[in-house]
């Protein structure tokens, strides 16, 4: 983290130390979050908010559906029945008929390393054209100065540009000019490409020493000496301490408008700060700093939870001990609180000390979270897990292991057996095949196992929840083939494990996930009703209004006072 414009380790460390202490220690502050509407000015809500006329899936034990909901001093006082009357201290309003939900629980991402992207990061996610890529950027750069840059590292895939029969691609030099000609444009997908730039973008690579290849089409190549070296380039260029917090609060305002009020944060590959960094790395001890500024000024309008993760390869697996001996698990307060170690807890594969990690993370009474992705490797991590039960007991800690696109029932039921979970994801949305899709969702609903949902994004997945739902539900990926077939789940079943379920995972199962009496009143008004729309709407599906803790931090101007 760093460089010519930046701020070093050292001073970031001082920003905790400073005004981001209080944040960094779970205290309170001087003022309440302060919530961002449309056009990012502050909301200030009454008293008492209410939501009358609605069709309100509280996602309860009973899945009741309530027409009413009441909100005081942050928590939800009443659910269903007759309105209060209306008087003076009191804020109702009118849902028309609209559908609400409990805010969406995100629990498996990288909303931090979004918050710490280079540039104006512009998410790509719903586009399914380059003509939308146009108009996504066209409309980034209006909002932005002259010359800044309008860039998105991760989260979509160019499967999605182009249906079933065309040869997939980025948006050429040419494309991207045509969208934003007074801004440069960098285009970059998964960890290391490939990537795309416009002609301002292309004179910035051609100036850097030794210049970064660029195709006469603007296409810069997948790999540590091209797209690396760009990333880099631009990291080392434009990111300054004010520019992360602005790309942090540009993160959590993303997400609210998708209707997700609560991020598990799953960390960063430690940077180097070379052209091998690809999008999944950032310096791990600092790059929480920028949210919890936000946190400080009372700005940051979601909640997150932060696991560490770790990647020691040798024994005395150095960073992960020091981490157990100085940081609190499970510490912070309702917008701030750190998590488990995952999704890594160590260095993974033959020789490596991943069990004796597990028996360290098991003895100091930690979460552990770690992900699966092969035929094979979350036999290894669950028998990794058994050998640290057998030492220190860990059926009441939650262990999960993460999207296991490949697990089989009799290890679901060994995973099971230790009071784990597992976080499920859509990610294989965008480029999977019939031979690389899953999860088995339906196999591990019927199952029974904690699980819940979660996006994984923005480096190889999009985070947009409705994207994950939608692949859940249908099978389908982004070019409309059928890759999932047999382990489709239902819309209630996926939107359980995005609310009530995931609770679980951040062990606030009686704080949030369902719109109960007494529980944190986070709230999403939906722009259509998610349970009758065609499948192909569920992927457009948005927030017409988000709440969290009480205060309205998205709205979208759809909804007025009653």
């Amino acid at each position: 983290m760093g460089g010519r414009n930046g701020l070093s380790r050292r001073q970031l460390l001082g920003a905790i130390a400073g005004a981001g202490v209080r944040a960094a220690l779970g205290l309170p502050t001087a003022r309440a979050v302060a919530g961002q509407g449309a056009s990012g000015a502050a909301v200030r809500t009454t008293e008492e908010l209410v939501f009358v006329n609605g069709r309100i899936h509280t996602m309860d034990g009973n899945n009741t559906i309530a027409n009413t909901v009441s909100i005081r001093n942050g928590r939800f006082s009443a659910v269903g029945g007759a309105a209060p009357a209306r008087g003076p201290g009191i804020r109702v309003i009118d849902l028309r008929g609209r559908s609400a939900v409990p805010g969406l629980i995100d629990n498996h991402n990288h909303i931090v390393l979004m918050g710490n992207r280079p540039g104006h990061h512009t998410p790509l996610e719903a586009a399914s054209s380059i003509a939308d890529v146009q108009e996504t950027v066209a409309a980034r750069a209006k909002a932005i100065p002259r010359g800044a840059w309008v860039t998105t590292i991760g989260g979509f895939h160019r499967n999605q540009l182009f249906p079933r029969g065309q040869n997939p691609r980025l948006p050429t030099l040419a494309e991207l000019d045509t969208a934003a000609p007074d801004h440069p444009v960098y285009i970059s997908e998964s960890f290391m490409g490939p990537s795309a730039t416009n002609s301002l973008g292309k004179g910035f690579f051609k100036r850097q020493t030794p210049p970064v290849p660029v195709g006469e089409d603007g296409s810069i190549a997948t790999g540590s000496q091209s797209t690396g070296r760009a990333t880099l380039a631009l990291r080392q260029t434009l990111l300054t301490f004010e520019q992360r917090k602005r790309g942090a609060l540009d993160a959590m305002t993303y997400g609210l408008g998708l209707g997700v009020t609560t991020h598990l944060d799953q960390g960063a590959f430690q940077a180097t700060n070379t052209a091998t960094d690809g999008a999944a790395h950032e310096d791990n001890y600092t790059m929480h700093v920028p949210f919890l500024a936000l946190r400080d000024e009372g700005k940051l309008p979601a909640r997150l939870r932060i696991n560490f993760l770790h990647q020691d390869s040798t024994p005395d697996l150095p960073t992960l001990t020091e981490r157990l001996k100085n940081s609190f698990k499970f510490f912070g307060d309702d917008m701030v609180r750190t998590g488990a170690i995952g999704e890594f807890i160590a260095a993974f594969g033959p020789g490596s000390p991943f069990v004796e990690a597990a028996r360290r993370v098991a003895r100091a009474g930690w979460r552990a979270e770690v992900h699966s992705l092969s035929a094979t490797d979350f036999q290894q991590e669950i028998q990794g897990y058994e050998a640290a039960h057998a030492e220190f007991a860990i059926t009441d800690l939650r262990w999960v292991i993460a999207h296991a696109p490949f697990i089989t029932e009799p290890w679901v039921n060994r995973l099971k057996a230790l009071g784990g979970g597992l976080s499920l994801t859509g990610w294989r949305y965008l480029a999977g095949t019939p031979e690389q899709n899953g999860p088995p969702f339906r196999m591990i609903v019927d199952n029974g196992i904690h699980a819940g949902m979660s996006s994984d994004g923005m480096q190889i997945a999009p985070m947009n929840p409705w994207l994950h739902m939608y692949y859940a539900t249908t099978g389908l990926n982004a070019r409309q083939f059928l890759i999932n077939a047999g382990q489709q789940i239902t819309r209630q079943e996926v939107l359980k494990l995005y609310t009530a379920n995931n609770g679980w995972f951040l062990r606030e199962e009686d704080q949030i996930g369902t719109i109960e009496p007494g529980k944190l009143a986070d709230l999403v008004v939906l722009s259509d009703d998610y349970f009758t729309v065609p499948d192909e709407k569920v992927k457009k599906i948005r927030a017409v209004l988000t709440v969290v803790g009480g205060t309205v931090v998205h709205d979208a101007g759809v909804l007025q006072p009653a």
